[in-house]
């Protein structure tokens, strides 16, 4: 026994800045020399919705009665150029997820879901599949820095074009599709090799700017017979800036994606330290869409991190128009489901954290090309329990918008808003819970 066995000792402590899973990626690196990729949005806590409340209707404020008052939630995007605007029955969209990132089945489902309940689905990266625009009563086209799969045909075939510039995944950098996702139908439709690890480009290739997206928007308004409305969508970094240049390109409708938003794979690095949380990018976009008097004319749909009715209702009221789900909607079509625990297992993880999309091993059949695997879905029962979340969602954020005493999902305002932390309160410009003061704005309690 040594002299200072029975000393006292402090007990073994982690540094919050090497933490353990700092730790297990340093030596994760130092052993394989190659940068972490996964699919997913940031792990990181950041501000967001949960951190604001509603301010319910009292003696100051009437409430509306949910069994005998209307509540509307219909919204129109692409009123501002479009010959034919689309017109959803409630403001929750679907985004844009690839087929290759996702298979065939998950595509179908996505565009079974979405119909049921009256909205709109995205095709994403490599192209529109004929079973997503067959069972897709509202489709937007993605046009992506990549045109893999983009052809005229199937862009006049679409209901909206959506000019993607970024990703609020990954804002300022292309998408990853690894080989062992690239399969025969995936090859043919991107013109690629099969088996070859794609990487898309991360900007466009015929034009550099606001004036040349400009004439890109023209070009595809003239192709499309001014139908379509066109929407263009980034990255949440410079939202003021941003949105003001897409609106002066002739955009009818812009999606702004905080950095909460999925991609199906890219760098951790780029998923947790680029691009600026939704709840931060709101209020500077609507700004934007303010000071050209065009709030309201130019809708504007925002995506991150959306999870629920209190999160659509939260934007809705900070000045979107819409909002556009992802990794929600792949979980109400059955990621990371429990009943494929022992699978996840197998791959080394538990079902709620699966992120390794890019291996194409998906248990739940969605993000794989496995056939054996993708035929697990059923997209008809996917489908209908996609249709059955964003019923929830949408009867959620009626049933806040009645507490408020608002007839119109789009009535709701920063004036119903209050914030349970300073951060918060900056982000969205609302009081802090109990005060008068927007912290940066105002002085006053």
């Amino acid at each position: 026994m040594t002299a200072h066995s029975n000393v006292p000792r402090t007990p073994p402590r982690f540094s919050a800045t090497f933490d353990p899973a700092t730790l297990a990626e340093i030596r994760r690196a130092a052993a394989t020399g190659i940068y972490d990729i996964r699919g997913g949005g940031t792990k990181r806590k950041v501000p967001h919705f949960d951190d604001l409340l509603f301010l319910g209707a009292s003696m100051s404020r009437y409430p509306l009665e949910g069994y005998r008052e209307k509540c509307s939630t219909e919204v129109v995007l692409g009123t501002r150029f479009a010959k034919k605007p689309i017109t959803l029955k409630t403001p929750v969209t679907i985004a844009g997820m690839s087929f290759g990132a996702l298979s065939a089945q998950a595509k179908e489902a996505l565009g079974r879901g979405a119909t049921l309940v009256g909205t709109s689905t995205t095709t994403g990266d490599g192209g529109m599949t004929a079973e997503e625009r067959a069972q897709s009563q509202t489709l937007v086209y993605q046009y992506l820095p990549s045109r893999y799969g983009m052809n005229p045909v199937d862009l006049r075939k679409a209901d909206a074009i959506e000019i993607v510039i970024g990703q609020g995944a990954k804002p300022g950098g292309g998408g990853m599709l690894l080989g062992q996702k690239i399969s025969d139908r995936v090859a043919a439709m991107r013109n690629l090799p099969k088996g070859i690890d794609q990487r898309s480009a991360c900007r466009h290739p015929d034009w550099t700017g606001p004036d040349d997206l400009e004439i890109k928007i023209e070009e595809l308004r003239e192709i499309t017979d001014w139908e379509k409305p066109i929407y263009v969508k980034v990255g949440a970094s410079r939202p003021y800036y941003d949105i003001a240049l897409a609106v002066k390109s002739g955009a009818d409708v812009v999606v702004l994606d905080g950095m909460q938003g999925g991609t199906a794979a890219t760098q951790d690095v780029f998923i947790e330290q680029v691009g600026i949380p939704i709840l931060a990018a709101i209020r500077p976009a609507v700004k934007a869409l303010q000071d050209l008097g065009m709030h309201r004319k130019v809708q504007l749909i925002v995506s991150g991190g959306i999870r629920s009715g209190a999160d659509m209702a939260k934007a809705l009221a900070l000045g979107a128009d819409a909002v556009a789900i992802g990794t929600a909607a792949l979980v109400a079509l059955g990621d990371n489901d429990p009943q494929w625990e022992d699978e996840y297992q197998q791959l080394g993880t538990t079902a709620g954290a699966y992120d390794d999309w890019h291996e194409g091993l998906d248990p739940a059949g969605i993000t794989t090309q496995d056939p054996v695997l993708a035929a697990r879905l059923d997209p008809v029962k996917a489908g209908r329990r996609l249709a059955n979340f964003l019923s929830v969602m949408t009867l959620e954020a009626q049933t806040i918008a009645r507490a408020c005493g608002k007839s119109h999902l789009h009535n709701l305002e920063p004036e119903d808003l209050v914030s349970l932390t300073m951060e918060a309160a900056a982000m969205a410009g609302v009081p802090l819970a109990g005060t008068g003061w927007i912290p940066g704005q105002t002085g006053g309690l």
